[in-house]
């Protein structure tokens, strides 16, 4: 099993305000998942308002050539690139929360 430095955990300890590694490490594993999914929902958002549709459409309407940017353009395919992974890394962080979440059922996980 992997270890951690005395000097990794002092910082972490230390960044946390805590007094027990476990908690430390909850408490930022639980925040930098909570920071990661709102600055991809943030992206989302962000790619919903400018096309006006969510990705499932977006990504339907560019197959079928329907959209009114042409579909091959640069701005539409960075668009979409930017989109699917912002999806793509929000439900990987989510099935992640979630899995944390239900380990930490029943213990105090921050």
């Amino acid at each position: 099993m992997p270890t951690l430095s005395p000097d990794v955990g002092a910082h972490l300890l230390k960044a946390t305000r805590s007094q027990d590694l476990d908690e430390a490490f909850e408490k930022v594993l639980s925040e930098y998942l909570e920071l990661k999914i709102a600055a991809l929902q943030e992206t989302t958002d962000r790619l919903e308002e400018k096309w006006g549709m969510e990705f499932s459409t977006f990504k339907q309407r560019l197959a079928d050539d329907d959209l009114p940017d042409d579909a091959y353009s640069y701005d539409v395919e960075q668009d979409y690139w930017e989109w699917e992974e912002a999806e793509t890394l929000k439900a990987h962080y989510q099935q992640v929360q979630a899995e944390w979440t239900q380990k930490c059922s029943g213990r105090l996980c921050t």
